[in-house]
C-alpha cells in the first residue's frame, strides 16, 4: 500500500500540479492547513506544556508573509517564557512552514538563511549535528535540547517534521541552560495537541533514490476536552546522494490532560532509529603540509567508500511535567526527562598526506551510547513593588550524564588510496564489542532572574545560575582514573529600552561555562576529557518589528579559554580565543507578492593572552558569511510560491596555526510550494533544488577536518490534509 501511495502522490506532484492549474473548480486557494488554523489550547493547555517553555501554535505565516518571527513566545530557561523581541540576546527561530518548504535534510540546511551559523554538518553520518555558531562549534554534549530538556545529538539526524519549530539561542547560554558552547544553544519544539483535529498524510523524494513518508494526528477528546494527543510517524528508506543507503524510522508522541482548572500534565516521547550504509567518510588534513588542499571532489562522489562502513544510531526522549497555575500571574512546573543516544559505527578516516590527494586509510569501529537524565523544577510569575514590575523566575535542576565507549575500540591503518580513485579497502565490524561507564557527569543548580519594569520603556534584567559540576572518568575495569569538581556562579546582567512598543534595544552581558573538549581518534591524548572552560560574552542590539518589515542588529564580544590541536597533535586549553562580529538582518515585504529577506555577519576572531598562536585567527572561525531570500507569490495561479536563497561563507582556518584554511564558496537554492484542493482534500505540493549549480567546495567541519560539500540535490513531496 505504501507503494502505490508513493506512486500516486508523486505522480501528482510531477504531473497533477500544472494540470490542476487549468480546473476552475477545483484548484482554487486553498485555505490554511488544520494544523495552521488551530488556535492554541486554552492558557492553562499553553503552560501545561512546562513552565520553561510554554507550548506555542505557530499559525501558519501566511503565503508571502515571513518574518524573523519576532513576536513568537520562546523560552530560555531561567529567563523564563518571552517573545523573541522581548528577549535581551540574539535569537532565530524556523518554523515547521519553513523546514516543509525547503526540504530540510540536515542540521545546516535549517540554518542557511541565517548568517550566524556556518555549516559543517553531514545528514548521513556521525557529523549530523555539527554546526558553528559565531564562529563555535556547537557543543554535541551541552549545546541540544527538545523543549528544555537535554540529549546528546552526536551522529542523529532528528527528524525535522516532527517539530513545530527550532529555536537558535546564540551566544553564551550558561545562566539560561547551565553548561554550554558560548557560541550558542539548539532547542527543538516538539508539536504538541491542538484544539482543531490534525490530520494529514506526505510521502516525499529526495535524488538519488530515498523515499519518506510522514503521517501527523492530533486532537482532543474525552469529558470537557480533557486529553490531548499528537502522533508523528516518519519512515525514511533508499539511496542517498552518494549511493550510500538509509533506512530511518522515528515515532514521536504528546499528551497532555487538563487533570483540574488549573492542574495540567503533559507527556512528550521520541523514538528514531537509523541505520545508515556508505556514508562518506572522515577526511583530516593533520599530516598535510605545503599550505593547500588538494583538487576539491563532489559529495557524490563514491570514490572515498571503502567496503563495510555503516552508521547504525538509536534515540530515544522521554519527558513528562506538571504544571500549577497557582493565581492567574503565578505558575510553577515540575519536569523529569530521560534520554538515550546508542551508535555503532564503522567509519573510514581518510588521512592526507599530500596536496595529490593521497592519503593514508584508517577505520574506526566502535559502541557508543549515552545517557541523560534530568529533573527540573521552576517558578515563574509577575509581581509589583511600588512603582516596579518584577518578572520572576526560581529554579532548581539536577542533571546525570553517562558517557558509555567501548571497551576494545578497533582504530588502524587498514591502506591507503587516492581523492580521485576508488577506495577497495575493507574491514568488516566487530560484533563483539562491549561498552563501559567511561565517564559519569552530575550538575546541580540553582537559578534565578527578575525582570525590573520601571516604564513602558526602560527595564533590568538581572539573574544568576549557580551549578555545582562534578565529572568522574573511569577505565575499562571500572576504577576511578580522574574526578573533576568544579562550582560556579554564572550571572547575567541586560538593559532594555523600547523607544515604540515594537522595537527594542538592549546591552547585555553573561557569563558561561562549558564542558571541556574530547581528544578526538586523531589526538595524541584521546580518551582524555579535557577541564571546563569558562567564557564571557557582551553584547549590544536592536530588534523591530514593523508591519511590512523587521530588522535585528548586534555587535557582541565574545572571550573564551582557547582549545585546539597543538602541534604535537593534541588538544589542548591554552590562552584565550576572541570572537568579535557583527551581525545584521532583515525582512521585507514588498506589495502582496514579494518577500525579501537577508542576513550578515562580520567576524573578527583571534586567539590571545599567551596562547602559542597569539594573532592568528581562531580555527573555525569564518570571516564573513552573508544569505539572502526571496520568495513571489504568483498571482496568475492562487497557492503557488515561487523561493530562491543563497549563502555565501568565508574562508576558514582548519587550524590554529594558519597555515592550511578552506576557501570560501557560495551556494544558492531555488523552491516551490503550491497549495490547492483536490476534492474535499487540502494538498500541498513541493519541490526543491539545493546546490543548484552543483558547487565543489570543501566544507570545514572541525579543527584539521574537512568533507566535501553535498552535490546538487533534488526533493519533491506531497501533503494531504484530511
Amino acid at each position: 500500500m505504501i507503494r502505490a501511495l508513493r506512486k500516486a502522490l508523486v505522480y501528482m506532484t510531477l504531473a497533477g500540479a500544472p494540470a490542476l492549474a487549468s480546473m476552475p473548480a477545483a484548484a482554487q486557494a486553498a485555505p490554511a492547513s488544520a494544523e495552521q488554523q488551530a488556535p492554541a489550547a486554552d492558557s492553562q493547555a499553553v503552560d501545561a506544556q512546562g513552565a520553561n517553555l510554554p507550548t506555542v501554535t505557530v499559525t501558519g505565516s501566511g503565503e508571502g508573509q515571513g518574518t524573523q518571527h519576532l513576536q513568537i513566545q520562546s523560552s530560555s530557561g531561567a529567563l523564563g517564557s518571552r517573545s523573541i523581541l522581548d528577549t535581551p540576546f540574539s535569537l532565530t527561530s524556523i518554523t515547521a512552514d519553513e523546514l516543509a518548504d525547503r526540504q530540510i535534510l540536515k542540521l545546516g540546511d535549517v540554518f542557511f538563511n541565517d548568517a550566524s551559523v556556518s555549516d559543517s554538518s553531514g545528514g548521513y553520518s556521525s557529523w549530523a549535528s555539527y554546526i558553528s555558531i559565531r564562529g563555535l562549534p556547537a557543543d554535541w554534549q551541552n549545546s541540544f535540547r527538545i523543549d528544555g530538556k537535554p540529549f546528546l545529538s552526536y551522529a542523529i539526524t532528528l527528524p525535522y517534521d516532527h517539530f513545530e519549530r527550532i529555536d537558535l539561542l546564540k551566544g553564551s547560554s550558561g545562566f539560561m541552560y547551565g553548561f554550554g558552547s558560548p557560541g550558542g544553544l539548539i532547542n527543538y519544539i516538539s508539536k504538541k495537541p491542538t484544539d482543531t483535529p490534525v490530520r494529514s498524510v506526505s510521502v516525499g523524494y529526495t535524488s538519488n533514490n530515498l523515499w519518506s513518508e510522514h503521517v501527523d494526528l492530533g486532537g482532543r477528546f474525552g469529558n470537557d476536552q480533557m486529553f490531548g494527543y499528537r502522533l508523528n510517524a516518519t519512515h525514511d528508506q533508499g539511496e542517498t546522494f552518494n549511493e550510500g543507503h538509509l533506512k530511518r524510522d522515528s515515532v514521536s508522541l504528546a499528551l497532555d490532560a487538563r487533570l483540574t482548572r488549573d492542574l495540567t500534565w503533559d507527556f512528550q516521547a521520541i523514538w528514531q532509529n537509523s541505520n545508515g550504509k556508505d556514508q562518506t567518510p572522515s577526511i583530516v588534513t593533520t599530516g598535510l603540509a605545503g599550505g593547500g588542499l588538494p583538487a576539491v571532489i563532489s559529495g557524490g562522489n563514491r570514490n572515498l567508500v571503502g567496503p563495510g562502513q555503516h552508521i547504525d544510531t538509536n534515540f530515544q526522549l522521554y519527558q513528562t511535567g506538571l504544571t500549577y497555575r497557582i493565581t492567574p500571574d503565578w505558575k510553577a512546573n515540575l519536569s523529569y526527562s530521560h534520554s538515550t543516544s546508542k551508535r555503532f559505527r564503522n567509519e573510514g578516516i581518510a588521512s592526507l598526506t599530500d596536496a595529490a590527494g593521497n592519503y593514508a586509510d584508517w577505520r574506526s569501529d566502535s559502541r557508543e551510547g549515552h545517557v541523560f537524565d534530568q529533573w527540573q523544577a521552576m517558578l515563574e510569575g509577575n509581581a509589583k513593588t511600588g512603582f516596579l514590575e518584577h518578572q520572576l523566575v526560581l529554579g532548581a535542576s539536577w542533571q546525570k550524564q553517562v558517557n558509555n565507549y567501548s571497551v576494545a575500540q578497533y582504530y588502524q591503518q587498514i591502506g591507503s588510496g587516492n581523492l580521485y580513485t576508488q577506495n577497495t579497502n575493507a574491514h568488516d565490524s566487530s560484533t563483539d564489542l562491549q561498552t563501559y561507564h567511561a565517564g559519569i557527569i552530575t550538575q546541580q543548580a540553582v537559578f534565578a532572574s527578575d525582570t525590573l519594569k520601571f516604564s513602558d520603556r526602560w527595564s533590568l534584567l538581572a539573574g544568576a545560575r549557580y551549578n555545582e559540576f562534578q565529572q568522574d572518568s573511569f577505565d575499562a575495569t571500572g576504577a576511578r582514573t580522574a574526578r573533576y569538581d568544579k562550582s560556579a556562579l554564572t550571572p547575567t546582567v541586560a538593559l532594555m529600552f523600547k523607544p515604540e512598543p515594537n522595537t527594542t534595544v538592549y546591552g547585555s552581558y553573561v557569563e558561561s561555562l562549558e564542558q571541556g573538549g574530547t581528544p578526538a581518534t586523531t589526538n595524541t591524548n584521546y580518551g582524555q576529557q579535557l577541564k571546563p572552560l569558562m567564557s564571557k560574552q557582551y553584547e549590544v542590539g536592536v530588534k523591530t518589528d514593523q508591519r511590512l518589515w523587521s530588522a535585528t542588529a548586534a555587535l557582541f564580544r565574545i572571550e573564551r579559554a582557547a582549545e585546539y590541536t597543538d602541534s604535537g597533535g593534541a588538544l589542548v586549553q591554552d590562552g584565550q580565543s576572541d570572537y568579535q562580529g557583527l551581525e545584521l538582518g532583515g525582512a521585507l515585504k514588498l506589495g502582496s507578492q514579494w518577500q525579501l529577506g537577508s542576513s550578515l555577519m562580520f567576524l573578527d576572531s583571534k586567539y590571545s593572552k599567551g596562547s602559542a598562536y597569539t594573532g592568528n585567527r581562531v580555527a573555525g572561525a569564518p570571516d564573513m558569511v552573508a544569505t539572502a531570500q526571496l520568495s513571489y507569490l504568483v498571482p496568475q495561479l492562487a497557492g503557488l510560491k515561487l523561493m530562491a536563497d543563497a549563502k555565501y561563507t568565508g574562508n576558514t582556518m582548519l587550524r590554529a596555526a594558519n597555515d592550511l584554511k578552506a576557501p570560501g564558496y557560495a551556494l544558492f537554492n531555488l523552491g516551490a510550494s503550491y497549495t490547492t484542493r483536490i476534492g474535499k482534500y487540502d494538498t500541498t505540493f513541493r519541490a526543491a533544488v539545493n546546490n543548484l549549480l552543483d558547487k565543489r567546495y570543501w566544507q570545514y567541519q572541525w579543527e584539521n577536518y574537512i568533507k566535501p560539500g553535498d552535490p546538487r540535490t533534488f526533493s519533491v513531496s506531497a501533503k494531504v490534509d484530511f
